[in-house]
């Protein structure tokens, strides 16, 4: 049975199974090393979620990250990852779910999120659990 836990503290376990989540994302971003995960843990406006299996242990994670500007608190559903052979079992939209919930504790009227076409699976997920796709041009401007 999966559970759904927000992560409190960063341990071996939490910087081990990014090493072997992150690259099933993309292969373009390193895992996050505990200093990251130390950050996103500790940061106010973040909340990772993480899928967990008693003997598999961390199988999935998702992070919740909140923002305000001058229209507003923002909420934004960020790298949803499942273990490829944890795939099918409903944990990303339990991952989806928490990250949801979270966003109405904390009294938010709606959650935004982005998934490449390519992840077919994910983009048939978020339309049936009721996201809306938006018309809007997407910008990146890299910095580095």
């Amino acid at each position: 049975m999966i559970m759904i836990e927000r992560a409190a503290a960063v341990t071996d376990e939490l910087v081990q199974a990014f090493a072997k989540l992150m690259p099933q994302l993309t292969p373009f971003s390193p895992p996050p090393d505990r200093s990251i995960l130390e950050a996103i843990v500790s940061h106010p406006g973040s909340c990772l979620f993480l899928a967990r299996d008693a003997q598999a242990g961390i199988v999935g994670s998702a992070t919740l990250a909140t923002f305000t500007s001058p229209t507003g608190t923002h909420a934004w559903i960020e790298d949803v990852i499942v273990d490829e052979a944890w795939r099918g079992q409903g944990i990303g939209e339990a991952l989806t779910r928490a990250c949801i919930e979270r966003a109405a504790q904390l009294g938010l009227k709606e959650v935004n999120l982005t998934s490449r076409p390519s992840r077919e699976a994910a983009n048939r997920l978020y339309l049936r659990m009721g996201f809306q796709r938006r018309e809007t041009n997407l910008y990146r401007l890299p910095l580095e």
